[in-house]
């Protein structure tokens, strides 16, 4: 394992406080585990294929950074800003989310499966083609989000505020929309079809 604060081989359970990582690129030779990072400004990072495993990410800035085909794995996330952040292709899984604001956030493609973003404010956000299977979205803030294409299937989506959402060609076999505030909400007819017949109407 090889890292920029270690040899190659020393490069679990460190701390990383208060640093400028402003405009760093990093790459697949970037590997971290187990690290915890504290109040670090990531604004504009280039991150391609990077791994992060059970990081812990407190305070940190990620405004403006673009990622493609990294890594997030069991990482947590705990008051952190993703303004205007990009993700491309990348893995979240397990990531959990806390404390953190998303304003413009754009996720395309990869797999958030089994994250956490329970109460998450991701009203300015979008996310297209996406694995979002077993995601916790209980009572998150959608409304006016860009969700398509997405897998939602066995995702958590209690008291979820959709307003005005556009959630065409996403998986909404795990929504009951008795618990969902869906005023002006975009769905196709496969979609809305489904949801009837969870209304127990009957289609055709």
């Amino acid at each position: 394992m090889a890292d920029r604060h270690g040899d190659p081989g020393a490069g679990t359970g460190r701390v990383v406080r208060d640093e400028d990582w402003y405009g760093r690129e990093l790459g697949p030779r970037d590997v971290y585990e187990g690290y915890t990072f504290y109040d670090l400004d990531w604004t504009e990072v280039v991150g391609e294929g990077a791994v992060f495993d059970g990081c812990v990410f407190s305070g940190v800035a990620f405004n403006a950074s673009r990622h493609t085909g990294s890594a997030f794995l069991n990482c947590v996330f705990r008051g952190c800003s993703f303004f205007d952040a990009r993700f491309e292709g990348c893995k979240a899984v397990g990531a959990s989310f806390e404390r953190t604001t998303f304003g413009l956030l754009a996720v395309d493609g990869g797999d958030w499966s089994f994250s956490a973003l329970p109460g998450a404010d991701l009203r300015r956000a979008s996310f297209d083609g996406v694995r979002l299977r077993e995601a916790d979205l209980t009572g998150a803030r959608l409304e006016g989000t860009v969700m398509t294409r997405c897998d939602l299937s066995g995702a958590a989506l209690g008291g979820v505020r959709l307003a005005g959402a556009d959630l065409r060609g996403s998986d909404l076999s795990a929504l009951d929309p008795r618990t969902a505030e869906a005023s002006g909400t975009r769905i196709d007819l496969d979609q809305a079809a489904l949801l009837a017949t969870a209304l127990g109407y009957r289609v055709g």
